[in-house]
């Protein structure tokens, strides 16, 4: 169970003068510090949260309402940018860079009085599933130590789960909010791409990065979403939110026909992962909802179209770290040219590296029509795919992940291995709809994500069925 209350009920409590926004972050911040052992924070607002606790205390004192969120501490991955904190995106090659402005996630939470304590590590510029190509440290599972917490919004998802917030913010550009949600048991929403502003986040691949909640409820994902979604002139890529917004759900199944996706249910799914799975579909079944069998028959191929167009837009967005304007640059360069080569080589990790050479290779003159074209071919065709199959169903559901946290160095040396966690995730990225983590059972004692999966625009009837699996499966 956890220690804070709901969401709701807190900014309640809060406004109702009955609870201190400056406990609230007092205790946030004790719990960051007792926990320091998973690593999950880069680091903390100490400051920053107090003044701002002081000033939603001082609203509610005037007798003024504080905010639908008053008073609620949250962790915002390392990429989100914070004013006047650091943003890292858990790379060398930013160490020590101060926020000069501030993320529209971030503008769009605290205006309904939440307060940002904690920056939460991540896989470097959110590149992996486990968080270990973080350039400081290895989040660690809150239920396993020698466990990996996911990524690459690893440390987001821990620190929910440790109790650090009552909700953390991650990015999900191939799964990154739903595999750590599967892998450390909580909540986690991927919304439908554009729904939420990307100002002020760090790019990753820009036509599949979305922001969204890590929560351990669905109605506290809905509140969040509800919060931060909608148009934003600061981002070309938003759309308008649901007119019924996302909170008020109704949570029922009954007369949903939902999809069991075939490919995710066959060879190579861990049999414990696939059990809790099968038993959540029955428990969806006795509870009114029509469970079908349904193909996606380029879905194989997702994975591999994914390690194509995302390391193509990787090496474009970070060619803008070049040590020249902000960041990290070598000392004593020969030249320009030498600046350019050995701020990259010494700041980069390995995976960073790996991304741009990949991405400049299916990019080049001569492998553009055979890799970079030819995967954005595939791509719509899995686009229309899904299409097909939400005419016969209002949602799609499967595993989040093939398999329970590994343990930590168990796929290191590997990278494709690594790619592989992705495989139930990424289809969605690419197709640009909305999909949800929520917890399904435990196998080995350690957490499955059951995903649910809707078409875009249809965050609204996703989270109601989420609500309802969840109120069946606790």
């Amino acid at each position: 169970m956890s220690q804070w209350l709901p969401i709701a009920d807190i900014a309640a409590r809060v406004n109702a003068g009955e609870l201190q926004a400056v406990d609230l972050v007092a205790k946030a911040l004790a719990t960051i510090g007792e926990k320091a052992e998973y690593q999950a924070i880069i680091t903390t607002l100490d400051t920053l949260a107090a003044a701002r606790a002081k000033e939603v205390d001082a609203t509610v004192a005037a007798g003024q309402p504080a905010g639908r969120l008053a008073g609620v501490p949250f962790i915002a991955k390392d990429n989100f940018l914070v004013f006047g904190s650091d943003t890292t995106a858990a790379s060398n090659i930013l160490k020590g860079f101060t926020a000069p402005y501030q993320s529209t996630a971030i503008n769009r939470l605290e205006a309904e009085g939440a307060i940002c304590v904690a920056k939460a590590n991540l896989d470097a510029f959110a590149h992996g599933s486990s968080t270990e190509n973080s350039d400081f440290f290895t989040t660690k599972n809150p239920h396993d130590i020698d466990r990996v917490p996911g990524g690459s919004s690893g440390g987001s998802a821990a620190a929910v789960m440790l109790d650090m917030a009552p909700f953390a913010l991650g990015t999900d550009t191939g799964g990154s909010v739903r595999l750590p949600a599967s892998f450390c048991g909580a909540v986690g929403y991927k919304p439908t791409y554009g729904l939420v502003s990307r100002s002020g986040v760090v790019a990753m691949a820009s036509s599949t990065d979305v922001v969204g909640p890590l929560t351990r409820t669905v109605d506290d994902a809905a509140l969040i979403l509800d919060v931060m979604s909608g148009v934003d002139v600061l981002d070309s890529t938003t759309i308008p939110r649901d007119s019924a917004g996302y909170v008020g759900l109704e949570g029922s199944l009954v007369g949903k026909k939902v999809g069991i996706i075939k490919e995710y249910m066959s060879e190579g799914l861990d049999p414990g992962v696939k059990a809790c799975i099968e038993a959540a579909i029955a428990r969806m079944k006795a509870a009114g909802a029509e469970v079908v069998e349904v193909s996606l028959p380029t879905l194989p191929a997702a994975l591999a179209v994914y390690y194509i167009i995302c390391p193509a837009e990787v090496s474009s967005n970070l060619a803008r770290y070049d040590g020249q304007k902000y960041g990290y640059s070598t000392a004593n360069p020969a030249d320009l040219e030498d600046s350019y080569s050995r701020t990259r080589d010494e700041a980069f990790g390995d995976e960073a590296k790996r991304r741009i050479m990949i991405g400049t290779y299916v990019l080049s003159s001569g492998y553009y029509d055979a890799y970079y074209k030819k995967a954005q071919t595939v791509r719509t065709k899995l686009i229309n795919e899904f299409n097909t199959v939400f005419e016969q169903v209002d949602l799609l559901i499967g595993p989040t992940a093939p398999e329970i946290a590994f343990k930590l160095g168990a796929n290191s040396d590997d990278p494709l291995k690594m790619y592989l966690t992705d495989i139930m995730t990424v289809a969605v990225n690419l197709a640009g709809l909305p999909a949800v983590s929520i917890p399904a059972g435990t196998s080995e004692g350690m957490p499955v994500g059951l995903q649910l999966i809707a078409p875009q625009r249809a965050d609204r009837r996703l989270l109601d069925a989420a609500q309802a699996v969840e109120g069946i499966l606790a």
